[in-house]
């Protein structure tokens, strides 16, 4: 009878614990959330504040409709590419008996531990007449098909075979289970990825910088250095923001509401791996080697040529370690911070899944789709109007990178959190823990794995993140990234290589980590 009632008496204290959030915590979700509306609200105000005829002398010009056909261009052209480079290779090497499939997956993700920039400055350095809608196009496929390829993949090996077999036994050739059968399944995978591509492309700076290809995110920079963030730069920095927010909205609206499970008894079988013959199987093998010289050998091929060329004094420079030492110190700082910010909102929409803490949450996510760029702009104004103390410091720099990568910490605590039982936090309540302590010693400990995965992902975005750092980090302050970008910008090819193989080097772990964990999805 006693054991019922302390049953009872714990069911009836955890409906109440779940009744009532922590109150500290709703005041730190809602703090960080409005931090996280800088940005937009800075977008809309400076649009106001301008006034509607000098808003159209700058935005209905010229100059404006060239920035937004390159855009459209870009967009258009790159994200298709990249969508069929990454579903063929995943394809390949999931559905297929291509030989060394295995080495081939690891190599078609590789280029994600090179950022962006780099992959600009290798093949700059190595065909300097490259440049234009080209260029910028080539280049972006190398750099982002491996965001199509890991959704991808990851979603091909959990697929049940059934339905394949069922259109093959019908006289489905195998080229149009692919497309009505297959293909399908993997829309909401290609979706978002090809989101994830699209917002890259129109955040990114010093890869169409250096090949001399203009878009929104390179003019702002240019006029925000030229005007110090006079109002060209910030309405176009309105008008890149208005992208983002149109793509989002499209993606959302285009990729519906269809879900595909296996919900049968029993389990799937192993996938039947297509057979290739000898021409496909040949044909095969020269599309992955080709993509993976492209956009893995080359670089690396041009990075050790300068590394070469400059030779052991390369290293003995002051700077770089300097850089090294600031990134680390940045990086580290910001994922911490990053980390302790995003707590409550994850902790919030675990346990206490409202509508209020979902808005709260969605805050960061579109802030976070924001260029970086256009963050920064929205800092360095606010700063110098409203706190110029703290402008060009490492506070606003740290602020920035609350805001750009808040969400990537959001999605691995969520994940921790929400594998915590909540019965844990109930016991400890009961046992005259306040909810804060039980959050802490119990809750946070179970989610410290993704907590740590979370981390990782910030710390990687901060250590290869370009152009936010170059408009807010205080005087004297260099990263690996900034570095290598004030010796790019000098045709220091050879200085600049040892800043670049830095930034490789911590990026490798991630995409291991990366590759381990869609792996891990498939329960291999």
């Amino acid at each position: 009878m006693s054991v019922v009632n302390i049953t009872d008496s714990l069911n009836i204290n955890s409906r109440t614990v779940q009744r009532r959030p922590a109150f500290v915590m709703v005041l730190l979700a809602i703090f960080f959330s409005m931090l996280a509306l800088i940005p937009p609200a800075f977008v809309v105000i400076i649009g106001f504040d301008t006034g509607w005829e000098t808003v159209k002398a700058l935005i209905f010009r010229p100059r404006v409709a060239e920035l937004l056909i390159n855009t459209l261009l870009l967009v258009a052209i790159a994200v298709p590419l990249s969508v069929a480079v990454g579903t063929l290779l995943a394809w390949l090497t999931e559905r297929t008996t291509l030989a060394g499939r295995r080495i081939w997956s690891m190599l078609a993700v590789a280029p994600l531990a090179i950022p962006a920039f780099v992959q600009s400055y290798a093949w700059v350095s190595a065909v300097p007449s490259i440049h234009g809608l080209s260029a910028g196009v080539f280049l972006s496929v190398l750099a982002y098909y491996p965001f199509i390829y890991l959704p991808v993949a990851a979603v091909l090996r959990r697929l049940d075979p059934t339905l394949e077999d069922v259109a093959a036994s019908l006289g489905t050739p195998p080229w149009a289970v692919f497309f009505r059968i297959v293909l399908p399944q993997l829309k909401l995978a290609i979706w978002g990825g090809a989101l994830l591509v699209t917002l890259h492309l129109l955040a990114e700076y010093g890869l169409y910088a250096m090949i001399r290809f203009d878009t929104f995110t390179t003019a702002i920079y240019d006029q925000f250095q030229s005007t110090f963030s006079g109002p060209a730069a910030n309405m176009l920095a309105g008008v890149l923001a208005l992208c983002c927010l149109v793509f989002l909205t499209l993606e959302g609206v285009t990729r519906g509401k269809a879900r595909y499970a296996r919900v049968g008894a029993g389990s799937p079988r192993e996938q039947n791996r297509l057979h290739l013959n000898v021409p496909l199987s040949v044909l095969g093998q020269l599309f992955s080697l080709t993509v993976i010289l492209l956009a893995l050998v080359v670089p690396l091929a041009v990075l050790f040529r300068w590394l070469w060329l400059g030779g052991i004094e390369n290293w003995n420079h002051a700077d770089l370690w300097l850089s090294l030492r600031q990134t680390l110190l940045l990086a580290s700082g910001g994922a911490l911070l990053i980390i302790l910010a995003g707590v409550p909102i994850a902790w919030l929409s675990v346990r206490h899944p409202r509508p209020l803490f979902r808005v709260l949450e969605a805050c960061n996510y579109f802030t976070s789709s924001l260029p970086g760029i256009v963050v920064a702009l929205a800092l360095v104004t606010v700063t110098i109007n409203y706190m110029r103390p703290i402008y060009q410091t490492e506070i606003t720099l740290f602020l920035a990178y609350l805001l750009m990568f808040t969400p990537r910490a959001l999605i691995n605590l969520r994940a921790g959190i929400a594998q915590a039982p909540v019965e844990l936090e109930n016991v400890a309540r009961s046992l005259g823990k306040t909810q804060a302590q039980a959050i802490c010693s119990i809750t946070l400990r179970l989610a410290a794995p993704g907590a740590a995965a979370g981390a990782a992902l910030v710390f990687l975005g901060i250590t290869n993140e370009l152009t936010a750092t170059l408009l807010l980090s205080p005087l004297g302050t260099r990263t690996l990234s900034t570095g290598f970008w004030a010796l790019t910008s000098e045709i220091d090819y050879v200085a600049a290589a040892p800043y670049a193989l830095l930034m490789i080097l911590i990026s490798l772990p991630l995409t291991g980590i990366l590759y381990v964990q869609s792996q891990k999805l498939a329960g291999l």
